[in-house]
């Protein structure tokens, strides 16, 4: 009996010791299963600013896009208008070469017939046409075929010339001798030499200009073809002509 005894007390020790190994082991691999999850938490938080990061690039294209200039702006704001471009109805130097009468203003170059003359004017006191033709000899080559109208009024004599169709004709000469019918700049008949250099600063006298003696002053506002010319006698307007010249 005795000899039994003693292997049972090695026995229980050993039994002890397996046990306690056996806790140190599991307590040793439970701290290992930490550090495994902590690197998913950092993919977690480095792929959240990866994804904020995609709409940061959409204002960019927008402010691109937004940059680019408009073609049709760009044009437009290189476009000017030229001399020469206005039509001349609606050119105001050439409404300068004009008269007034009541509530009418009438300028070079406007287009008018029987009808609207006498709606201004009130009706002519003569009329006469003349067609220009090879061997009427005037010697006016260019105007072969183009007809002349010339309307009388008291004190005041209208040319007009068809525009080369036969239908429409527009004013080239005017010659005013009554006080009535004034400039754009109110000059008339009658007034003094003085007066009109002061409300013709522009213009010029042609020839020698002595008070007593008959001058010409020419006013040309746009060019040589196109002109006012005030005939002075006696240091006062005897009479005006507006004219183009004609070839």
């Amino acid at each position: 009996m005795g000899t039994f005894k003693k292997p049972a007390a090695l026995l229980l020790p050993a039994v002890l010791l397996m046990t306690l190994l056996a806790g140190c082991q599991s307590d040793s691999a439970a701290p290992a299963a930490t550090p495994s999850a902590e690197p998913t938490a950092e993919a977690v938080s480095t792929a959240a600013p990866e994804a904020s990061a995609t709409p940061a690039a959409e204002p960019a294209a927008t402010e691109a896009a937004t940059a680019e200039p408009t073609p049709a702006a760009s044009a437009g704001s290189s476009e000017a208008i030229k001399e020469g471009t206005i039509e001349k109805e609606g050119n105001v130097i050439l409404k300068e070469l004009a008269f007034v009468h009541k509530d009418h203003t009438i300028a070079l170059s406007d287009i008018v017939d029987d009808a609207k003359l006498e709606s201004m004017l009130g009706k002519a006191t003569a009329k006469k046409s003349h067609t220009y033709s090879l061997d009427d000899g005037k010697n006016m080559d260019t105007l072969i075929g183009r007809t002349e109208n010339t309307y009388t009024f008291p004190g005041l004599e209208i040319k007009t010339i068809d525009s080369g169709d036969g239908k429409q004709f527009y004013i080239f000469s005017i010659k005013i001798t009554d006080p009535k019918y004034t400039t754009v700049r109110n000059i008339k008949v009658g007034d003094s030499l003085d007066t009109l250099k002061k409300a013709y600063p522009e213009g010029k006298l042609t020839g020698d200009g002595a008070p007593e003696e008959e001058d010409d002053y020419r006013f040309a506002p746009s060019n040589y073809v196109d002109y006012m010319l005030f005939h002075v006698k006696g240091a006062k307007i005897e009479s005006i002509s507006i004219s183009t010249l004609m070839d």
